[in-house]
Formats: structure tokens, C-alpha cells, sequence
């Protein structure tokens, strides 16, 4: 896994609405920082700091069009169109494909969270230091991570302080569409090519999300391939040309 971290500041849902609704307004980096910037001042003070907040919405809304134009393209399009319900499935799904360690940090969450109702701060640390060693900034992204699925409602606050409640399969959306964007964005992310069906919606990082699409709207699915395997695995890949702007058929 690629150990430039990169996650340090907390972040906040609106600012990612916000960052979203101005790639639509004029999608240019520049622009969508000046207009950030008194936003994220409304609760970063330091020049530093925002501007390091700022950064990370950038590269989340920005500048993953550059390793992921399609499916950046496709989340552009969806957001236009989307409820507050559909927009965490966006904004997740382009943190995953720009931050590994967001994506890791949220699987071990997701581990953790089948085994046990309630995880702590400390218990993710120790499983991230065991994978990943004790590099300088894991302590902090890690809590920069747990404090903004906190604030995008996937995790709630425990009893105790530092512990917490995941929110397993609790997030919705009534588009099928964006179900299958954040498949296609998540399965982009992973290390391997392809899932079974049966695991790809069961992904550790994936925790949050409700998904209802079944493999058939998968085999129907411009984005995805879908072949039988032995004992009867139906395994699905993405394909090799994917124009996932068209997974926006409403």
C-alpha cells in the first residue's frame, strides 16, 4: 500500500457538498480554492491548516479526474442530480480512489466493526501500526479519519470517549446508479481485478453503505463484466473501456 498518508485534516460533509456543487460552477482548481477558502475559514483559523484542508478536498473533488477522469465525470453528473442521501456515496467513493490510506483505514474499521458492536480509537491504531509499521503520521490521519466518518454518519459516538458505534449497512440511496458508481469506484480502488458478487457489496470499507443492486443489474451495467466461474461464482470486473458516465441512466 502506497504509505504517503496524505489524510491530515478533519473534514467536514458541507465542505465536500461545497466542493462539489463548484467543480459544476467552473471546474478549475484555483478558483474552487478562493471560493473554499472562507468556508473552511469559518472553522480552520490557520492559513496552514486550511490550506491543507483545502487540499484534500481538492484532490478528493479535483484532481482525481486526472487518474480517474470516467468515473470522476460520472460522479460530476451524479452529484447534479443528487439528494443529501446520494452525495455521501459520491464524496466516499472519490476518497477511496484518491487516499489508499482512507480506504484502509475505513476496511479496518469495517473489520473491527464485525466482530464487535462498538470499536476504539486505540484499537485501530494498533491493527494500522501492525499493518503498516510506525510511520510519523498514522497516529494523527488515523484520527483525522475516524473524526470525518464520524461527521459523514458512518460511525457515532460510544458511551465512553474514544469509542464508537459503526453504523453498519445503514447508508441509502434510492439510485441504483449511484450504487453502482461507488462499486465501480471501490472495486477500481481494490488491489485485485475482480470480486465475486457476493463479496464486492461485503467489502470492509464499504461498512456504511446499504446496497440493494443485485448481480443482474450488474450483467445490464455498461461499467461492469460479469462471468461464471467454478462453483458457480458469478465474478465481476470492470471493463476495459469503461464509459461510466453512462451508468447515469435516469
Amino acid at each position: 500500500m502506497d504509505k504517503n498518508i496524505g489524510f491530515r485534516r478533519n473534514i467536514f460533509l458541507p465542505w465536500l457538498d461545497a466542493t462539489a456543487a463548484l467543480c459544476s460552477e467552473r471546474d478549475n482548481p484555483e478558483f474552487i480554492r478562493a471560493r473554499l477558502d472562507p468556508i473552511v475559514g469559518a472553522q480552520i483559523a490557520s492559513k496552514d491548516n486550511r490550506r491543507e484542508a483545502i487540499d484534500i478536498l481538492i484532490n478528493i473533488w479535483v484532481k482525481t479526474r486526472e487518474a480517474h477522469p470516467e468515473l470522476r465525470a460520472a460522479a460530476c453528473k451524479l452529484f447534479a442530480a443528487s439528494t443529501a442521501d446520494d452525495r455521501i456515496w459520491l464524496h466516499y467513493g472519490l476518497t477511496v480512489l484518491y487516499y489508499s490510506f482512507f480506504r484502509f483505514a475505513a476496511a479496518t474499521i469495517g473489520q473491527l466493526s464485525r466482530y464487535q458492536d462498538a470499536i476504539t480509537t486505540k484499537e485501530v491504531k494498533q491493527r494500522i501500526f501492525a499493518e503498516m509499521g510506525q510511520l510519523g503520521a498514522l497516529n494523527n490521519a488515523t484520527e483525522r479519519v475516524i473524526f470525518s466518518l464520524r461527521n459523514w454518519g458512518a460511525l457515532v459516538d460510544g458511551p465512553r470517549r474514544y469509542t464508537y458505534t459503526p453504523l453498519r449497512h445503514t447508508l441509502a440511496t434510492s439510485r441504483r446508479e449511484v450504487e453502482e458508481w461507488l462499486l465501480a469506484a471501490t472495486l477500481t480502488a481494490h488491489p485485485a481485478q475482480e470480486l465475486p458478487f457476493a463479496d464486492l457489496p461485503r467489502l470492509l470499507e464499504l461498512f456504511p453503505f446499504h446496497f440493494t443492486v443485485t448481480v443482474d443489474d450488474l450483467r445490464h451495467s455498461p461499467c461492469f463484466e460479469v462471468h461464471r466461474q467454478g462453483l458457480g461464482w458469478d465474478m465481476v470486473g470492470l471493463t476495459s473501456a469503461t464509459n461510466l458516465i453512462a451508468i447515469d441512466r435516469s
